[in-house]
């Protein structure tokens, strides 16, 4: 694939970036269940409602103050982002799925002013504004009919106060870009959840280098899937924007087919569990119709025809991409490391999949595979707006480069944790380097491939490190595992580490009533199998079978220390 110009409006500030929407004009933003019908928005209309917004929370005396915003993705969610932080505030986005009690200690542990919420919130918010000591409005997108407090100020009503404000010639306020405009709280995989500190330079570096090089247009169509508060999914509604995009809105999971049934999407932004998922529904859906074996070859015909220049791909797995909307050309997947013959099988049905990287302290985006040079496993070069290197150790591995923690400097690296000296002490190296915890290597081109992350390393008795994510790697090629995560046992002398696989298996693949023994011998051969080509230390010696899925964050990553 060759390189081709990017287009797109750079964000330059929330201040400019709302005015900048209008001049899509009646081109749709977004669309969005309504019940069983669709409802859309505009650009014009869009940028109106957040400006608008952003008046009325001047009006309400909040510039400048911190404000949350919970519950599901809406436009009038993403119109309060850029409404709080063009106003001169701070958003404070939170995690829809957190308990009550949860959010309710996060947001005084920041000083949170007021929040927005959407209506599944309502009844949860007439409980906490009797008793939270910080938030003094709350702004409910569908306020009930019994609300009336001086503390509750419906969505609407600040709008209504917003266009007043513009009628009398309200003006977006100048902000210094590296003041504090975001706090994010980390999502906690490893059991331990920190507020994120970024100002409007950070974001809008991350959003123009997404749109620099990633390859999509204002002619795409996307569906938003992943959780808004989530920084990854933030970062690309931002950059969605910014290129003119039409994005839908998914609503639930259980209506995700549907939806792209839909919007039929162009491009999606997902994490590796959404593509592993979808991969498995290809080839279970291609089983039971008995038509593997048929799909299998088929991959091999177009293979060998596009080596001589013919391309039919779209024609040939027309059924294959019906599921997804019939139009899915290319896939942005960050989060983990996904199968390399899964990429290579979703090109061959004509979807390009480019892996990305990024944590919540880097805005997030860190790099991502550039679609025109993508190599297979790595997560690509960084991205324009930061700076990648390797931390020294000494550790070559079998491929002649440096293996160590990844460290990242640059103008999406965050402000620093919120009240958390201690924290912030550890992040960063003694010469400014962002430290990210995951290891890694880069080859002679920049390219970052990750290996694992630094908390997670399984030491075994003789020394050697074991990044559990990379055997993992090799689990998601077992058909039979639906999730796996690779943990550290004791053996009977208390000294012997041996690896063990937690496995969550795919039951869709045994006949129904089948027992958990003959289950276990299944999938123990298939390790077996595997152990063959691994080396003696990081050869699987366990297995325990899991009757339910792994916990996960909202993300859909597993929560990987609650895994016992």
């Amino acid at each position: 694939m060759k390189k081709t110009p990017r287009i797109f409006t750079p964000m330059r500030s929330f201040k400019d970036m709302i005015p900048a929407l209008a001049a899509r004009g009646e081109k749709n933003a977004f669309r969005f269940p309504t019940g069983k019908t669709f409802g859309a928005l505009t650009y014009a209309e869009f940028s109106h409602k957040a400006h608008a917004l952003a008046a009325g929370i001047c009006a309400l005396g909040l510039a400048g103050k911190r404000v949350a915003v919970i519950g599901e993705t809406s436009p009038e969610w993403v119109a309060t982002y850029l409404a709080v932080t063009a106003a001169g505030g701070v958003i404070i986005p939170m995690d829809k799925e957190l308990a009550i009690g949860e959010i309710e200690g996060l947001l005084e542990s920041v000083d949170a002013e007021a929040i927005v919420y959407s209506a599944s919130f309502n009844q949860k918010m007439a409980a906490v504004m009797e008793r939270h000591p910080t938030l003094r409005i709350f702004a409910p997108m569908e306020p009930q009919e019994d609300c009336a407090t001086e503390k509750v100020v419906p969505f609407a009503e600040i709008l209504k106060m917003g266009e007043k404000s513009l009628e009398n010639g309200y003006q977006l306020p100048d902000r210094d870009p590296e003041s504090l405009a975001v706090m994010l709280f980390t999502s906690g995989t490893t059991g331990s959840s920190k507020c994120v500190m970024l100002c409007e330079k950070n974001i809008c570096a991350c959003v123009n280098a997404a749109c620099n090089t990633v390859n999509f247009n204002e002619n795409d169509v996307t569906v938003s899937v992943l959780p808004l508060h989530h920084t990854y999914e933030l970062a690309i509604m931002l950059a969605s924007l910014c290129y003119g995009i039409s994005i839908g809105i998914n609503d639930t999971l259980r209506h995700l087919m549907r939806n792209f049934a839909e919007f039929k999407p162009t491009g999606l932004i997902l994490v590796p569990l959404f593509v592993n998922t979808m991969y498995k529904k290809i080839w279970d859906e291609a089983r039971k119709k008995g038509k593997d074996k048929l799909l299998r070859n088929m991959i091999k015909i177009s293979n060998g025809m596009r080596k001589v220049g013919i391309d039919l791909r779209r024609k040939l797995f027309s059924s294959v991409l019906a599921a997804f909307g019939g139009r899915l050309e290319k896939i942005i997947c960050g989060g983990a490391p996904l199968n390399p013959e899964m990429v290579k099988n979703f090109e061959a049905f004509g979807v390009q999949i480019c892996e990305g990287y990024g944590i919540t302290e880097c805005s997030p985006l860190i790099s991502v595979a550039p679609y025109y040079a993508p190599k297979a496993g790595s997560v690509g070069p960084a991205v324009p707006c930061c700076e990648s290197r390797i931390a020294k150790t000494g550790n070559v591995n079998d491929k002649g480069f440096e293996e160590g923690e990844i460290q990242v400097k640059g103008e999406n690296v965050m402000l620093g944790y919120y009240n958390n000296p201690e924290e912030n002490a550890k992040a960063f190296t003694e010469d400014g380097w962002y430290r990210t915890g995951d290891v890694g290597y880069m080859d002679a081109e920049g390219y970052i491939y990750i290996t694992g992350r630094l908390k997670s390393v399984i030491v075994l008795e003789n020394g050697k490190n074991v990044f559990p994510e990379e055997i993992e790697e090799y689990l998601e090629k077992i058909e039979e595992i639906a999730e796996s995560v690779v943990v550290g046992r004791k053996d009977t002398d208390g000294e012997t580490v041996l690896l063990t696989a937690v496995v969550y298996p795919n039951r869709d693949l045994f006949p129904e009533g089948t027992d958990s023994d003959t289950v276990y011998k299944v999938i123990y051969g298939k390790l077996t199998e595997l152990n063959k080509k691994l080396p003696s230390f990081k050869k699987i010696k366990g297995l325990e079978l899991r009757d339910t899925e792994f916990e996960k964050t909202t993300s859909r990553k597993i929560k990987r220390h609650l895994v016992k």
